[in-house]
């Protein structure tokens, strides 16, 4: 039988710990407790009780002065929440009408709220996507989830076309600005300049050039033409 993310009822603290620590060991290493407590805004000692706990629980393992990772059990929980959180900012955007910089605030309330069962409704209206509409996979109800590799704007030659993918980003300014400017998912572009030491980076939408800063065009994740890079 195939396993899905389904699991017994955690907290919502529990919950949100697994998600952070998901988030912050996905470069393959281990999250350390400082991470974890910027990641929360959370004091690193009330970090350290909780990480002992969630030890003592079997939903991650911890070595100390080396940092967090999660045990399978603690990935699945993980990926459970991820999956409500993404689904819900999906279901938003494309059936109430709320902009993609305004959504993931209302998933962060909502996901600890509704049950699988609604989860998979809603997916299976949307057409079960795989990716939600800053461009970040959905897991299934399994557990899958599509592993993808993008370049960030900023490291793409002069020359260079490429499609946007991702807004790998959930601060509503930057959000709002790229959708100001265009840089969205699925839209083309083409890096017409790229200044040294850091510099900003042009790039064409359509007949329109626009000037964005290393910063933002690190966070805008893209497609290259030819499959360089990654792949749909």
């Amino acid at each position: 039988m195939t396993a899905t993310l389904r699991s017994e009822p955690l907290t919502r603290s529990v919950e949100d710990y697994l998600k952070a620590i998901y988030h912050l060991a996905r470069e393959g290493r281990p999250a350390t407790t400082s991470e974890i407590a910027q990641h929360l805004e959370l004091s690193p000692p009330s970090v350290s009780g909780m990480i002992k706990r969630l030890a003592d629980q079997g939903l991650l393992e911890h070595a100390p002065y080396k940092g967090v990772e999660l045990t399978a059990r603690g990935r699945r929980a993980a990926l459970r929440m991820l999956r409500r959180h993404r689904i819900i900012e999906t279901f938003l955007v494309e059936r109430l009408g709320y902009s993609w910089d305004s959504v993931h605030a209302e998933a962060e309330r909502l996901e600890h709220a509704v049950s699988d069962g609604l989860i998979d409704r809603m997916a299976a209206a949307l057409g079960n996507p795989g990716f939600d509409p800053h461009g970040d996979p959905i897991p299934g109800p399994d557990g899958s989830m599509a592993e993808v590799i993008y370049t960030p704007l900023g490291d793409l030659p002069e020359g260079e076309r490429a499609v946007v993918r991702r807004a790998a980003t959930s601060d509503d300014e930057k959000l709002r600005y790229l959708a100001d400017v265009g840089l969205v998912p699925g839209a083309e572009v083409v890096i017409v300049a790229r200044q040294p030491f850091s510099g900003p980076v042009t790039v064409r939408l359509g007949s329109d050039e626009r000037v964005v800063g290393h910063e933002l065009a690190g966070v805008v994740l893209c497609q290259r033409h030819r499959g360089a890079d990654g792949g749909a």
